[in-house]
């Protein structure tokens, strides 16, 4: 793999790669089925909850809205969700499932993981969220120092919009192949390698390729095995 010999910074999504967003809201969930006297198991409102929150951001770039904002994604979302599965959602409900967000935890192995590769890299965040509530996250959950924080907002534009990419590579002053994206999502990687970004698949659930031929450079199960690829 030559092409990691030439890759210079390291950015990362952080909802669902660095932070266990699933985990972290799903005690948030089962409260609000259970309040909604709801038989559906948490599991399967949030995988329900999880396309809807993506559709919702696609919707967004589509129609040229512009960035709406991440948490006003996660609301609308979970506002649908929950009216497709026949629950009527308070405006405390909502309130109260979008503060479960900024409780936002890190998978166990990440910081390890980031530990070894800032030894050889520049690390750097590169997420779908509005720039307070990243640093928010960061500062005080994840409690890491990355060498930058960048937030779509820079650009007005969801992630996979390639000007995400293009305007990240060019605020670190690198050529895109220089770059290598790190992201647990599937469309993450997709908009990256379109973008001649590297990319790695951090692939925590053995989730199944894109049909496409714009496939990760690297995937991995963990960011221990991350740190084992990139520094060998």
């Amino acid at each position: 793999m030559d092409w990691i010999n030439n890759i210079k910074a390291l950015t990362f999504d952080l909802f669902g790669t660095v932070m266990d967003i699933k985990g972290s809201t799903l005690e948030a969930t089962r409260a609000y089925l259970e309040k909604k006297g709801s038989a559906l198991k948490s599991e399967q409102f949030w995988d329900i909850f999880r396309v809807r929150q993506r559709l919702e951001q696609y919707q967004d770039n589509i129609l040229m809205l512009g960035h709406s904002g991440y948490r006003q994604a996660v609301r609308r979302a979970f506002m649908h969700t929950s009216r497709m599965l026949g629950i009527e959602p308070s405006e405390a409900d909502v309130k109260e499932y979008l503060l479960a967000w900024e409780g936002l935890q890190p998978f166990p192995e990440v910081l390890a993981g980031l530990d070894r590769l800032k030894e050889k890299y520049a690390l750097v965040v590169l997420s779908n969220g509005e720039l307070p509530f990243l640093q928010h996250l960061v500062k005080d959950n994840l409690k890491w120092k990355f060498d930058d924080i960048i937030s779509v907002e820079t650009v007005g534009a969801f992630k996979p919009s390639p000007a995400v990419y293009r305007k990240a590579a060019s605020i670190l002053g690198l050529e895109a192949g220089q770059c290598l994206m790190v992201s647990s999502n599937s469309f993450d990687y997709l908009g990256a390698r379109a973008c001649s970004f590297r990319a790695a698949f951090v692939n925590r659930n053995n989730a199944p390729l894109e049909i496409s031929p714009l496939l990760p450079d690297l995937t991995v199960s963990d960011f221990s095995e991350l740190a084992d690829a990139l520094l060998r």
